[in-house]
């Protein structure tokens, strides 16, 4: 399937691929099929895009949440997730939306808000987390700095 999208033109996107929402996500309940798109060069390791298929003009920036803090592990009653099929451990994909504010500096993450991808029945869900130890704008522009001065020295 192709749609044309605002950010990244004109996307063919495999059946395979498709996300469904059955709830949709936080604040646009009635987009229910998405698709992550990334840069291959940079990987699954950086920013995607939780891409609409319904509204190709929709895409939100999400991330792996264990690039920013590597013990993240926020606990979901498995009831809450059947919706999706449930949850097994090497079935879910765990991602955070990011907030890019005009001042890059200012980049945060919502953990308060994790999105949970079933992979086997390609099914996902929002959810949000009770749990005030978690913030909804975790800062990440130090963090993510730092990673890649790491990886730069790493690589010298």
């Amino acid at each position: 399937m192709k749609i044309q999208t605002r950010a990244f033109g004109e996307v063919d996107i495999d059946d395979q691929k498709i996300i469904e929402f059955p709830e949709g996500i936080v604040g646009f309940p009635d987009l229910n099929h998405f698709t992550l798109i990334f840069d291959d060069e940079k990987g699954r390791d950086s920013i995607q895009w939780l891409q609409s298929i319904e509204e190709p003009g929709f895409a939100m920036p999400v991330m792996n949440p264990l690039i920013v803090l590597p013990d993240y592990n926020p606990a979901v009653d498995d009831e809450y997730l059947q919706p999706i099929g449930g949850i097994a451990e090497d079935g879910m994909l765990v991602l955070v939306t990011v907030t890019v504010p005009i001042d890059i500096e200012r980049l945060t993450v919502n953990l308060r808000g994790p999105i949970v991808i079933n992979t086997e029945t390609r099914k996902g869900m929002q959810v949000i987390l009770d749990d005030e130890k978690f913030e909804v704008k975790f800062p990440i522009y130090k963090i993510l700095k730092e990673n890649k001065d790491k990886k730069e020295k790493e690589g010298e």
